[in-house]
């Protein structure tokens, strides 16, 4: 069941907008009210926004990726870089299929009038598919590094890198949101 299409109250009164009256619903302020459809809509274009973004880019790395197995000092690795290149290269095939998702769940479901579950599942599979996006830009910068720095500097390095994507992709926004949620109860009380 779809939250965009709800049944009406008592005596016929529309219940899917509290600021909605017997007319469209009143836009107002910065902020303005949306009923479910066109929040559904909204949120389901800004995941298709996000997932031209993501998909590119991970598209770009896996195909990197996959070529690095056929240059010749692939041949020279070491068991341990050997394994970080699996690792990494699984992880890319695991984002990539993660953050393709959406598209082939859309392509499936649509007309079914379940928009409503297609957006949730689809934005926690692009959630999904940033963590192992991020994994996977971390693992082969490890690879690369290891190459390049000598000793332990390597993993210093990616450590610090994947540190700072930890609070860019998910530190920042969860403070953000949480700075909203007190700022929006301080406002409406």
């Amino acid at each position: 069941m779809t939250t965009t299409k709800q049944p009406a109250g008592p005596e016929g009164e529309n219940t899917t907008c509290a600021a909605q009256q017997d007319g469209p619903a009143k836009r107002t302020g910065a902020e303005e009210e949306e009923t479910p459809q066109e929040r559904v809509n909204r949120r389901w274009n800004e995941i298709l926004q996000e997932t031209r973004v993501t998909q590119t880019g991970v598209q770009i790395l896996f195909g990197f990726l996959l070529s690095v197995a056929f240059t010749p000092l692939f041949r020279e690795l070491e068991t341990l870089d050997r394994a970080i290149y699996v690792t990494t290269v699984v992880l890319g095939a695991a984002s990539t299929g993660t953050l393709i998702a959406p598209v082939s769940i859309h392509r499936f479901l649509s007309g079914q009038r379940m928009k409503d579950e297609v957006v949730e599942t689809a934005g926690r599979l692009m959630m999904c598919g940033m963590v192992l996006l991020a994994l996977t830009i971390g693992c082969t910068l490890l690879l690369i590094l290891r190459f390049v720095v000598p000793g332990v500097f390597a993993e210093l390095l990616a450590a610090a890198v994947m540190l700072w994507f930890g609070l860019c992709w998910y530190a920042l926004p969860l403070y953000l949101r949480r700075r909203g949620e007190r700022h929006s109860r301080a406002t409406s009380t």
